[in-house]
């Protein structure tokens, strides 16, 4: 029976690996500033983090902040302001600033935990088999990861084995394909209709794409790393239990 004085740094569930890392605070609000729920979702912090991005998504549709940043891009500052609806946008900026100061703050007080939870050595299995999937903790290719988000978010994630989550981004990416016209509009390109290309793409749902894209990258690429280090510790742990006792040794 585990103590509960001594949690360990990773646990094995259904949906995945969740663990206790070290971060950069200004990284996490940084991400949060991209895509609020971002940097919740490199805390493990799940549920808030998917209640975030639900709450990005509905909230800027109906302030309609993405179209007013496009016509501000270009210059249009006339029509950003009449695009843009005041009643939502007020309560979009409250939520949009507590996310990124609550996942900075939270990446504090975790790296406090993280150092605390390392010392304590507790061995964790690495493998937890339920009765509809199987869980383990095995060495990544945090590259892979990188590549699969690359072609498709969500998918690198399917391949760091945070389920739920991975496929939580592949249905919204699908979402933004559909509702930007983006693949209307590559195929129109491709075929030399420049100027039906333009006007297939939904520049609201568009803007969402590439802070999801870059998100998913980061994600798996930075979850990749931690389980390999998750796994070397995990490794030590268990040759240092098994063979504790040992009278052998390698060097003097």
């Amino acid at each position: 029976m585990m103590e509960q004085n001594h949690p360990p740094l990773y646990k094995l569930s259904l949906f995945g690996i969740t663990h206790l890392q070290e971060h950069n605070p200004i990284m996490v609000a940084w991400w949060s500033a991209v895509f609020p729920g971002f940097g919740h979702y490199l805390l493990n912090q799940y549920i808030r983090a998917t209640l975030l991005t639900l709450s990005e998504v509905t909230i800027n549709t109906l302030a309609h902040i993405n179209e007013a940043m496009v016509h501000s891009f270009c210059g249009h500052f006339d029509l950003a302001k009449s695009v843009i609806e005041p009643r939502w946008a007020f309560g979009y900026l409250v939520i949009y600033l507590v996310a990124i100061w609550d996942s900075y703050r939270s990446a504090f007080y975790q790296n406090k935990l993280y150092q605390l939870t390392k010392q304590k050595a507790v061995t964790q299995h690495r493998m937890g088999i339920f009765s509809s999937e199987i869980q383990y903790l095995e060495r990544k290719r945090p590259i892979i990861g990188v590549l699969y988000s690359f072609f498709f978010p969500g998918l690198g994630q399917l391949y760091i084995h945070r389920f739920g989550l991975a496929f939580y981004a592949i249905f919204w990416w699908w979402v933004y394909l559909t509702l930007s016209g983006l693949h209307e509009s590559l195929l129109a390109l491709v075929l030399g209709n420049l100027q039906k290309s333009t006007a297939i793409l939904h520049p609201h749902w568009l803007l969402f794409m590439p802070s999801v894209m870059g998100g998913s990258i980061y994600h798996a690429y930075i979850t990749g790393v931690e389980h390999n280090k998750l796994y070397r510790l995990s490794q030590r742990m268990e040759l240092t239990k098994r063979y504790r006792s040992t009278k052998l040794r390698l060097f003097p």
